[in-house]
């Protein structure tokens, strides 16, 4: 009697993009988890230097860590935004930077929000209030639905004049873009994020960012000027309230840094590789994505209820996907996380189970197999 092995299953959810994952025997031992003192009272030596070496890659002047961005903005606005201050959001932020926006907004700061990566819209706004407020502008570094990175030099064009700040969550791109992209390194070099792949520095650019995509680890940093920084350390309830990052996040950021700097351009060149094959080997197939270079990839025509039905029969197929609503879109959608470990069978596994998906879907539908992908009137 023959025994049948049972069918792989094919992930596509995860965002470790690098494929990093820090096995306990590849971490320095740690002879306690936590100290019970917080942040505020007692910072652990490995925290400062995990915090310095983040401060250098993402090229700002100085960094501090928290558990993650929720701790961070839910302090940062608090004592960032003043009764000088309105707070411009764009339309696209991710919800944890909006929920430390919202809490601003609960003390009675104005908060407008402007079109996803427009800075026209950002400008009229600030010129409409014609200097009476401090604009903040909230953004995110790189945006996954829509595939771009933000116009940050823009939206601190807009900003300066007015003695603004851009504050950006940066978890999409650090790790993953770096400084003086190019066609043969699409996401440029070093994995700095996003001020470095847009060549920007300045005391008024704050960047918010967990390293749990990028490089794996649940933790999230603080970047920017001195003076900011240390104002957060000296304002943040956080750092009193609650409990710091642990010895085993703090080893697993170290270990991070070093595979980052020893081997990050030769993975970030892997993933590249494995995103263009991805969508070679779709469009090849008939399938239109959405997300250019980025790892993050989504079904263009597929949506709704379609998107729905063809997750499902995927699932069943062991094919695992993302479904997801983003901002601003009318329905469900496909999406699927690429990384540095898929291999080119794993990709034609995708490719093969879209395939018979979309046959499915469209014998279900009673519509011809052609327009199985399309749009549903």
């Amino acid at each position: 009697m023959t025994r049948t092995e049972p069918a792989r299953t094919i992930d596509f959810t995860s965002a470790l993009y690098l494929g990093l994952r820090h096995p306990s025997w590849t971490l320095t031992p740690w002879s306690q988890l936590t100290t019970g003192a917080p942040a505020a009272l007692r910072e652990s030596p490995a925290a400062a230097n995990v915090a310095a070496k983040l401060a250098s890659l993402m090229g700002c002047e100085r960094a501090v860590l928290g558990p993650s961005t929720l701790h961070v903005f839910w302090d940062l606005f608090h004592d960032l935004a003043g009764r000088d201050s309105v707070i411009y959001v764009d339309g696209g932020l991710y919800p944890i930077a909006r929920w430390g926006v919202e809490r601003a907004a609960a003390r009675g700061i104005p908060v407008e929000y402007f079109a996803h990566y427009e800075p026209d819209a950002l400008r009229r706004r600030i010129v409409r209030a014609s200097g009476r407020r401090r604009p903040l502008v909230v953004t995110d570094g790189f945006c996954p639905r829509c595939g771009r990175p933000a116009p940050l030099a823009a939206y601190v064009e807009a900003t300066r004049p007015s003695g603004g700040r851009v504050i950006l969550d940066d978890t999409q791109a650090l790790g993953i873009l770096g400084r003086d992209p190019s066609p043969s390194a699409p996401y440029g070099h070093g994995g700095g994020g996003s001020l470095r792949w847009s060549g920007l520095d300045g005391p008024d650019l704050i960047v918010v960012a967990s390293l749990a995509k990028g490089l794996g680890v649940p933790l999230a940093v603080l970047a920017g000027s001195r003076e900011r920084v240390s104002r957060f350390e000296e304002t943040s309830e956080t750092r009193v309230h609650c409990s710091p990052p642990s010895a085993a996040a703090l080893h697993a950021a170290e270990h991070a840094l070093v595979v980052n700097r020893t081997c990050g351009d030769a993975l970030r060149a892997r993933l590249g590789t494995v995103v263009s094959f991805a969508r070679r080997r779709l469009a090849q197939s008939g399938v239109s994505l959405a997300g250019g270079m980025f790892p993050v990839q989504t079904l263009a025509t597929v949506q709704g209820e379609a998107a729905r039905r063809m997750h499902q029969a995927l699932t069943r197929r062991r094919v695992l996907t993302v479904l997801r609503r983003g901002a601003g879109e009318s329905g469900a959608r496909l999406t699927f996380l690429l990384t540095a470990r898929h291999t080119s069978l794993d990709i034609a596994t995708l490719v093969e189970a879209l395939g018979q998906s979309a046959e499915a879907l469209a014998s279900l539908l009673e519509v011809d197999y052609d327009d199985a992908l399309a749009p549903l009137p």
